[in-house]
């Protein structure tokens, strides 16, 4: 075996064997650095203010894969355009670099309607401008609580805090302008449903404090069994109040007409 080993032939199939190794190693070298194009670089292009779409279609053109890294909402600029770029624009990079995008969404982003209630006019409308809401209509109510928001309200409805809704709404405000020095009298309204007796009162300005009924399932349609203040006093005369003033209403499911104590 020794012998074999020191035979001229042997040498000459193992050099030309290593030769052989290192000549496909070159040849595997070179085909790897043209599949992935090893030593190109190419300029990055500026998609900064173009549509999301095209801009993606355009760096894949380019030799570029591109990845959206963030979707971003700001009213300042066009929905659904490139807002940033990474690598920045005229950068130099490899081929086949990934180009990370920042978009701006194609939707309104939902926000969470803020309590207005109770709040100064000026404070409410500090905190709809962090809450990137707007002021719609400004109606006043007479109120003993000037100048302070008595309902928040969006499309016409009254809407409670927490609720979402569209980046920029517009939210209608009812403020508080005080009570002047005008009395009305005090409607009867037991035997009324509640819904009869609220347009009565809206009419008037006179706000409401409820007293429900455990039976009671709906307050519209419930009746009113006592008032406080009432129509006539002890002395049977009228009862004055101001526009602005609260009035305790107390319903249930029966309509409960007062029983006169005088036969």
């Amino acid at each position: 075996m020794f012998q074999f080993l020191t035979k001229r032939n042997f040498f000459i199939n193992l050099l030309a064997a290593i030769l052989l190794g290192l000549l496909l190693i070159f040849l595997l070298l070179q085909l790897l650095g043209a599949i992935t194009r090893h030593g190109e670089y190419l300029r990055v292009p500026s998609v900064l203010g173009k549509n999301t779409e095209e801009a993606i279609s355009f760096l894949e053109s380019k030799g570029f894969d591109v990845a959206i890294q963030d979707s971003v909402y700001t009213d300042t600029a066009r929905m659904g355009i490139v807002l940033k770029q990474s690598p920045d624009p005229n950068s130099t990079v490899k081929v086949n670099r990934t180009i990370y995008i920042t978009v701006n969404r194609k939707t309104l982003p939902l926000v969470d309607m803020p309590a207005l209630e109770g709040k100064t006019l000026n404070f409410a409308l500090y905190i709809l401008g962090r809450s990137h809401l707007a002021l719609g209509d400004t109606l006043f109510k007479p109120d003993f609580m000037k100048g302070s928001v008595l309902e928040q309200r969006f499309r016409g409805d009254r809407i409670g805090p927490g609720t979402k809704i569209p980046w920029g709404s517009r939210i209608d405000l009812v403020v508080g302008k005080g009570l002047d020095g005008e009395l009305i009298p005090v409607p009867d309204l037991v035997g009324l449903t509640y819904a009869d007796a609220r347009v009565l009162l809206d009419s008037s300005g006179v706000g409401i404090s409820l007293v429900v009924d455990p039976d009671v399932k709906d307050t519209a349609n419930a009746f009113i069994y006592k008032q406080v203040p009432p129509k006539l006093n002890e002395n049977k005369q009228p009862v004055f109040m101001q526009p602005g003033q609260i009035i305790d209403l107390w319903i249930s499911v029966e309509q409960k007409l007062p029983v006169d104590s005088i036969p």
